[in-house]
């Protein structure tokens, strides 16, 4: 008596496993092909971004070497002196000077946000820049924004998202079922073909760099347009402080507008006392109050505030004009999300614990260039010519494991979500109507 194949619970078991295995990797394989070319830019880009201290340092240290003589001329000449280089020039922040032979930087909103450095024994300007066309903002424009604004932004995100959705998956796909020691899943095979080749370095740098991978994506979320945007209203209901990060350019061009100010008046008590606080370099002396009496400026606060990229090492000190703290507001009194998300970034950034967080950095970008190399090798020596090349399609039951994951990102990722409802959408109303489309796209079952 013959017994169909359909009826053996093990083979059914066994099909569901495959068809399952082809869905996630046609998801995959999906991910990968909208999100390969925002992959190598962004890692190319935050790579680059990762130099940003030492790139600096090297730009300015042609006002690091300064000719010492006599005494400092007061700040508020050097400040005005800054201000006479632009036209129609507000003052934004006071930089303190490291050395004595260091220029001082003065931050002046014109048309366009400047950095101006000054002499500070002759108040004489020895050089000006446009803060938004320094190289390591430009780099981080195209980073967060591809220089396009809020729709680059929204992007990048969704490319981000979708580059989640590319590890998980990949794990799941990688996870070794039938193999016979860790060749091939922790180290590549170099003499079984070509194609095994390609396929062990996509497969093994990809579990070599998935945590450091995911947590970059991860880390990355608080300036994302939509996911940032979501976490600032939540963290509005509780919080009172205002969060030291920013969704956009634009935001940041609204902060430093609403911190330029006309009248300034920076005492040599104010530069005695933010200098003795020994806050973690850079340091920027901005007005944080003025009132106007008969249309004359009085009494100022001035804020110091640490710019360090280490930003558990940041703090901030408002000092009245007399040289007397008011308050102080350093990073261990901060509510606990903010914490966890300084401490985040510091790290993305590659400053959190010194040289070894910028070489995992480093590390982490070129893995994750390498990865889409070899996938988009891969792709094209299985890549039939007249199809996409993507996974067939197989009816699969999904367990709960799957669902789960599922629901989590979608929650935890709400662009995923809408993005992932549009395109299941598109797929069966559209893409699986016409028939030439349908076959190019691999949807009939295999």
């Amino acid at each position: 008596m013959n017994v169909s194949a359909h009826s053996n619970p093990q083979t059914s078991s066994t099909n569901n496993s495959r068809a399952l295995y082809r869905t996630i990797w046609r998801w995959h394989f999906y991910a990968g092909i909208f999100c390969i070319p925002f992959v190598i830019l962004l890692s190319i880009t935050g790579a680059i971004y990762l130099f940003k201290p030492y790139y600096e340092s090297w730009q300015e240290s042609q006002y690091h070497s300064l000719p010492v003589s006599g005494e400092r001329v007061p700040a508020n000449e050097q400040i005005q002196a800054a201000l006479n280089a632009i036209p129609n020039g507000k003052f934004l922040s006071y930089r303190l000077p490291q050395a004595e032979n260091e220029a001082v930087l003065i931050s002046v909103q014109g048309e366009q946000n400047w950095q101006v450095f000054v002499n500070p024994y002759t108040a004489e300007v020895v050089g000006q820049q446009q803060s938004q066309w320094q190289l390591m903002n430009v780099v981080k424009t195209i980073h967060g924004e591809l220089l396009i604004g809020d729709v680059g932004s929204i992007l990048v995100e969704l490319a981000a998202c979708w580059a989640i959705v590319l590890i998980v998956s990949g794990l799941y796909l990688w996870w070794p079922r039938n193999s016979k020691g860790l060749a091939g899943v922790m180290y590549p095979r170099l003499r079984e073909g070509s194609r095994t080749f390609w396929r062990d370095i996509h497969a093994v740098t990809g579990i070599w760099i998935s945590a450091l991978a995911l947590f970059l994506l991860v880390t990355g979320l608080p300036w994302a347009m939509v996911w940032g945007a979501a976490l600032k209203e939540v963290r509005s209901i509780d919080f009172s402080v205002q969060q030291d990060w920013s969704q956009s350019r634009a935001q940041e061009h609204q902060h430093w507008r609403a911190q330029a100010v006309e009248s300034f008046d920076l005492t040599p008590e104010v530069l005695r006392t933010a200098d003795a606080l020994q806050l973690a370099p850079p340091v920027d002396l901005s007005v944080a109050s003025v009132h106007h009496v008969n249309g004359h400026a009085h009494h100022h606060t001035w804020k110091a505030s640490s710019q360090s990229q280490n930003r558990p090492l940041r703090a901030d000190v408002w000092i009245k004009t007399d040289g007397s703290i008011e308050k102080k507001s350093n990073f261990s009194e901060k509510k606990l999300v903010d914490k966890a998300i300084g401490i985040g970034v510091a790290a993305h950034e590659g400053y959190l614990f010194g040289w070894f967080n910028l070489v995992l950095g480093v590390l982490t970008c070129t893995g994750l260039i390498l990865m889409c190399v070899s996938g988009f090798i891969l792709w094209r020596k299985r890549k039939p010519d007249s199809v996409l090349g993507a996974p067939p399609a197989m009816p699969a039951r999904v367990g709960f494991a799957v669902v789960a994951i599922t629901l989590a990102l979608a929650i935890f990722l709400p662009l995923l979500a809408m993005s992932l409802v549009v395109l299941l959408l598109v797929e069966f109303l559209i893409l699986r109507r016409i028939d030439r489309v349908s076959q190019w796209l691999g949807l009939g079952s295999a």
